[in-house]
């Protein structure tokens, strides 16, 4: 028996870290799974993006436990794309209890320097895209009338101010005044929502050279160490970073019946990066 068995989620982000944890957390525990990614190029982006072979690995690895996935490449600016994709997986699940928001990017730059564009795409994929995301499939989770769950993924930088990263906080605490509007909003339907605040995590959006550089400015060409060396500074307890399914492990606890009263709230997963 597992803690989701019979229930569906919707998930964003899904083809590589935070998200393919996720994915396949949730169907070790019974759930079914609709992941959307997408291979659309975004020029801010200072690192590789996810790539359709990255999605069919989320794909093999949840079908490889016996779990049930439907993917589809869908951009979270793309209302059409994602209502597609839901469509498709309801098709094929017959209902929705749990939405994952976790899509994002990440592109240090300074406040004043950094290009509009930065900053548009930044919005336009961390907060109005997780919006977009909601938009199209939570009235799904109000239809089926069984009540359900939302976890939208914030960050640490909501809460806890770092250089040359304005946008990307700007949206991340937009995230935060979303969830809380969004969770009185759906109380009445006994669905929940709430954020997750992780620190740094090691997956492929921290682990390159715009971050080290942005955790190491005294380096040239930092490292993987150097950034670790810093990175332990910013978190109380001693440790770099964290692993995707710590925050997949949390992620659980909300949208199971042991989180069944948790709404409203905002999550930190952040080793005391917020102290």
């Amino acid at each position: 028996m597992g803690k989701l068995d019979g229930k569906v989620a919707f998930i964003t982000g899904a083809a590589r870290g935070q998200g393919r944890s996720h994915a396949v957390k949730l169907a070790a525990e019974g759930a079914g799974v609709i992941a959307v990614d997408t291979t659309a190029k975004v020029d801010s982006v200072p690192y590789l993006l996810a790539t359709a072979e990255d999605l069919a690995e989320t794909v093999r690895q949840v079908e490889a436990i016996g779990g049930r996935i439907v993917a589809r490449d869908a951009d979270v600016r793309d209302s059409e794309a994602l209502a597609g994709a839901v469509a498709d997986g309801l098709a094929e699940f017959g209902r929705l209890d749990i939405v994952l928001a976790n899509a994002g990017i990440s592109s240090p730059a300074p406040t004043l320097g950094m290009s509009d564009q930065a900053w548009e795409d930044m919005i336009g994929i961390n907060l109005t895209g997780a919006w977009k995301s909601l938009k199209v499939s939570v009235p799904h989770i109000i239809e089926g009338g069984r009540g359900g769950s939302v976890v939208i993924t914030s960050s640490l930088a909501a809460v806890y101010a770092n250089p040359n990263t304005a946008h990307y906080a700007a949206a991340k605490a937009g995230l935060v005044m979303l969830m809380k509007v969004m969770a009185k909003e759906l109380a009445p339907h006994g669905i929940r929502v709430n954020t997750i605040h992780p620190t740094t995590v090691a997956t492929e959006m921290i682990l390159n050279d715009a971050t080290y550089r942005l955790f190491r400015p005294d380096l040239e060409n930092p490292t993987r160490a150097d950034f670790e060396q810093a990175a332990r500074t910013l978190n109380r307890l001693p440790v770099a970073a964290l692993e995707a399914d710590d925050i997949s492990e949390t992620v659980l606890h909300l949208i199971s019946d042991s989180g069944r009263f948790i709404t409203g709230t905002t999550q930190l997963i952040d080793a005391g990066g917020a102290l």
